[in-house]
């Protein structure tokens, strides 16, 4: 194999990273502002059984682990989801995932450094838009300068980088525990979870299920891991990394949940008791404001510690997997031959990350003077759910190829692709309009200019079951319940995804292979 399809010494990164620092940094990746933010919508959704939600979504990211897991071990590669396509349909798909993947690693430094803005901004008003989340000039600089603070964790090295988020994020984890047991010391409220109108599940099993594409966009911690394979000191424990963190991920978000739900006070907040869908609407950190109305100092000091030190972290974190991505594009000839190059001195791809991080700042920067690029950073990390698409169809072309060894294979392995799939699918499709449409845009005219630019040739036939599936998506979120038409309701418009995404779109992509 030629360098597009194999690494090869001279861009060989080390194995450094020990299972712990990998499992810490995939949980304190994936655990920011969302189980802060997230809770609250969902509660508007499904009053306390937003639990319930939370355990779905849990499931489906388990599913999304599964082909994630095996092709990890059979090509621990760095930014090895931008990769896998490569080895089973060729060029043209793997352009376009990469690309996809690409828009989710993009955009998240610069959220993660807003975030942190966001938290600021509780001590320093003039970061935000009055009666906003926006930053102000002064706010998108702050951030900016924070997202190239995020560089100095990812330069010298995997080593330095896996002692620092093993240190902060342990102390992160503990930080998040204390100030979610704080605000259960001052004020719980059992009565909240079953005596109010409506009980437990207030708005039936319909709201839980409204609830669930909140859900899905506080995981992805599994995403970091296969990012940094290439450089974990055995493979073997990649596996039980990614499970272990939707494990960890998943019982932090039950604990806010349960401190959520008992710690409102309603008549503080002037709702109704039981008016779950008046919680959804509270103007600012739904536990900064729980805080604030039970008169806990010491609650919401963490509350606002953990708002700004939380991004901080995951977002230096996403900028080391943003990277990968970038250093794998490079590798499979999608990007020019200098971000190849690993530094000598500290074995990271230093161009990959200085180039990456620039665009990051830009965009950061660009948030103040033009507002709408805020909202595009939100909307278009769905492109990383649509790449998560191409993943069952790798794990199951490979198989058929006879590149995966027996004993990386679990069994049955048509029915843990088929639910990769459908979960995929589903959570690209919940993300909504115009989520759906600015990734899909991005990613193909990203592709069409790179492609054009490094003359990428070959395998189109291969890549056509993924375009057809983009644009099924993206008709399906025009017409479904979260489109611009609103056609079709939301549980039939996602059994409609559900169905023809596996008995189409699955098959038709392995077969492509």
């Amino acid at each position: 194999m030629d360098d597009k399809e194999s690494p090869n010494k001279s861009t060989s990164l080390k194995k450094e990273l020990s299972f712990l620092e990998i499992f810490i940094a995939g949980v304190v990746g994936a655990v920011g502002t969302g189980v802060l933010f997230s809770t609250a919508g969902m509660a508007g959704y499904a009053g306390p059984s937003l639990i319930i939600s939370w355990i779905i979504g849990a499931l489906f990211y388990t599913f999304i682990a599964i082909p994630i897991i095996e092709l990890s071990l059979v090509w621990p590669e760095a930014g090895g989801p931008a990769r896998y396509p490569l080895y089973t349909h060729g060029n043209t798909l793997n352009l376009l995932s990469s690309f996809m993947n690409l828009v989710w690693y993009l955009f998240i430094p610069p959220i993660e450094a807003l975030a942190t803005v966001e938290g600021l901004a509780y001590f320093f008003p003039k970061l935000l838009v009055p009666n906003s989340t926006i930053p102000t000039p002064l706010g998108a600089i702050v951030g900016t300068i924070l997202l190239l603070l995020f560089v100095p964790f990812n330069y010298y090295g995997v080593k330095v980088f896996g002692k620092s988020t093993l240190g902060l994020g342990i102390f992160k984890l503990i930080l998040y525990i204390v100030a979610a047991l704080s605000i259960s010391f001052v004020f719980f409220s059992a009565k909240n979870f079953t005596s109010l109108p409506g009980g437990f599940i207030p708005y039936g099993f319909t709201g839980i299920f409204y609830a669930i594409p909140l859900a899905m966009f506080a995981y992805g911690g599994i995403r970091v891991i296969p990012d940094f394979a290439e450089e974990v000191k055995d493979k073997n424990f990649l596996g039980k990394a990614i499970i272990l963190v939707v494990i960890g991920q998943t019982i932090i978000y039950i604990l806010f949940s349960i401190v959520f739900v008992g710690g409102i006070k309603w008549d503080s907040f002037g709702f109704k008791p039981g008016d779950w869908t008046s919680i959804s609407n509270l103007p600012g950190n739904p536990f900064v404001d729980i805080s604030s109305a039970i008169h806990s100092n010491i609650s919401l000091f963490l509350i606002l510690i953990v708002a700004i030190l939380g991004p901080f972290v995951t977002g230096y974190i996403y900028l080391g997997g943003g990277t990968r991505v970038v250093f794998a594009m490079a590798r499979s000839g999608y990007m020019p031959e200098k971000l190849k190059e690993v530094s000598e001195t500290y074995a990271i791809p230093y161009w990959s990350l200085i180039v990456f991080a620039i665009i990051g700042a830009i965009l950061t920067f660009l948030t103040a003077p033009i507002h709408a690029i805020y909202s595009l950073l939100e909307d278009a990390v769905v492109g990383g759910y649509l790449a998560f698409a191409t993943l069952p169809v790798a794990m199951l072309s490979a198989r058929r190829k006879g590149l995966t060894p027996n004993n990386y294979r679990l069994p049955v392995g048509w029915l843990w692709s088929g639910l990769a799939f459908i979960s995929a699918s589903l959570i690209a499709f919940w993300s909504g309009w115009p989520s759906v449409p600015y990734a899909i845009a991005i990613g193909i005219i990203a592709s069409i200019v790179f492609g054009f630019i490094f003359k990428v040739k070959g395998d189109f036939k291969k890549s056509i079951w993924y375009v057809v599936y983009l644009i099924f998506i993206l008709i399906m979120t025009y017409i479904g319940s979260d489109g611009a038409l609103n056609i079709i309701g939301f549980i039939p418009s996602t059994i409609i995804v559900a169905i023809v995404s596996v008995f189409i779109f699955l098959p038709w992509g392995v077969l492509s292979s």
